[in-house]
């Protein structure tokens, strides 16, 4: 049978796009480079900028408050502590935890020996919260920290 130009261009195509469809299977399916990409994090699930930790933070009972006036790139934070009278924070910084900053402070005044808070800031509450290690007394508490205006 005698094909005509018309019809090897038929086949020709039909091939092309066989081979091309095949093609892209093989890199949907077949590559495990892809199969592993992570999915795309919506945008609203970003990690909040350090920035938004700067403020005054009221503990909801008992007359302890965290200051924070500054934040740099590497997560140390410029913060102090009032109860009620001031003192200094020994370690006060600020890590990424996936979408979650958490905030690790630690207190070695007189009486405190090396107590911490380790804190996730919550952005639907604009709250601070998480646990209060007292070491002194040996004893852990569920504390939670208000932004105050």
């Amino acid at each position: 049978m005698k094909c005509t130009k018309s019809t090897k261009e038929k086949r020709n195509a039909a091939i092309r796009n066989g081979l091309i469809a095949l093609a892209g299977m093989g890199a949907a399916f077949g590559s495990g480079a892809l199969a592993q990409t992570p999915p795309v994090a919506p945008t609203g699930s970003a990690v909040p900028a350090f920035g938004v930790l700067v403020g005054r933070w009221a503990r909801t009972e008992g007359p302890y408050v965290i200051n924070i006036s500054g934040v740099d790139e590497n997560g140390k934070l410029d913060a102090s502590y009032a109860n009620p009278r001031p003192l200094p924070f020994h370690t006060a910084e600020v890590t990424r935890d996936g979408n979650a900053l958490k905030l690790f402070f630690e207190l070695r005044a007189a009486g405190y020996g090396g107590s911490t808070y380790t804190l996730k800031y919550d952005a639907a509450s604009d709250s601070l919260r998480g646990v209060y290690d007292q070491v002194v007394v040996m004893q852990k508490f569920d504390v939670v920290f208000n932004r105050t205006k």
